[in-house]
């Protein structure tokens, strides 16, 4: 029986694009992980730039807004020398009716090497990476509700940088995990890793049932999901979701799942506190508890330059 290639490696097995984090070899997650470990010091430098991407051009698709991953891919690419063209899709040809493939096709044409794609649509980066030329490179900032890799890996890297082993952990990951391309991305890395104890915590409306199946514990009491966990990543609760038929509301939300001092001292002592941003203050987590010493949220937004970077700069060296 012959087994597909997996689209985001090349016949050596090495990483031409990235659009999820599963089916990965832990090898690959291991590699990215390390090559920005070298690429934290740059931040440090007066000049901050290394030669790696110079003249090559990375092209951010940004077909649903965010201005906080689209930066934090800009300041990435910069600091490898790439030249940087920011697109607003969603306003230009979308609303004229071309499309997806067409602008892919006319984009190559001005010579693109990585397209950097964020899609409301689920798979619309893995569609691209099929029809761009073979040059091209195409790296997921998130794609509907189905993954957003370099969020996972940054939050990968930084259990790693406080945790140092991932085969003794307890994780949980609390709040709306059906809506989230986050949660999956990160439960996905968590497993590739090692990660023996994977805690799914929210309530029925908000959790997928099949992730028993992937080997997580499911949870919809918060002191059961988080008690001794080392740990634990709090989720956005998208606001359009809130009025909705799957919530109460936020306040009954916070009462049940939001991250309180009370409820981390259900945690391992030296738990750590992860989110991805940006924070709803009193809906996910206490505010005590976002500024606290046990949280990591901005070691995260800082990591988060140096993993983009890796992930550029390793698939950038790899031919198709």
């Amino acid at each position: 029986m012959l087994h597909r290639r997996n689209p985001q490696l090349n016949a050596n097995g090495e990483l031409i694009h990235l659009l999820s984090i599963e089916g990965l070899p832990q090898a690959v997650l291991t590699q990215i992980l390390d090559t920005a470990s070298t690429f934290l010091s740059v931040n440090d430098r007066e000049v901050k730039k290394v030669p790696l991407l110079r003249g090559k051009s990375v092209f951010n698709l940004f077909f649903e807004n965010s201005t906080r991953t689209r930066t934090t891919f800009e300041i990435a690419a910069k600091r490898l020398s790439a030249d940087v063209i920011n697109l607003d899709i969603a306003k230009s040809s979308a609303s004229k009716g071309e499309s997806l493939l067409d602008t892919i096709a006319n984009l190559s044409a001005m010579h693109a090497d990585m397209f950097v794609v964020r899609h409301s649509e689920s798979g619309a980066p893995h569609l691209i990476a099929q029809h761009c030329a073979p040059h091209v490179h195409v790296v997921n900032a998130g794609d509907g509700r189905h993954a957003h890799p370099t969020q996972g890996l940054l939050d990968m890297y930084t259990i790693r940088h406080f945790k140092r082993d991932f085969t003794q952990l307890s994780v949980a990951v609390v709040g709306d995990i059906v809506h989230s391309r986050v949660a999956r991305s990160d439960i996905h890395g968590l497993s590739i890793l090692g990660v023996p104890d994977i805690r799914a915590v929210g309530p029925k409306t908000l959790v997928p049932s099949d992730l028993r199946e992937m080997g997580v514990r499911v949870c919809h009491d918060m002191a059961e999901g988080i008690r001794g966990a080392d740990v634990i990543i709090m989720l956005r609760l998208q606001n359009e979701r809130m009025s909705g038929a799957l919530l109460p509301s936020a306040s009954e939300f916070y009462k049940s799942y939001g991250l309180t001092p009370h409820k981390l001292a259900l945690a391992s002592p030296d738990a750590i506190v992860m989110h991805p941003g940006p924070i709803n203050r009193g809906v996910e987590i206490d505010s005590t508890v976002a500024d606290g010493r046990q949280s990591v949220i901005l070691p995260q937004v800082t990591f988060g330059i140096a993993v983009r970077m890796a992930v550029m700069s390793t698939i950038a060296g790899n031919a198709a």
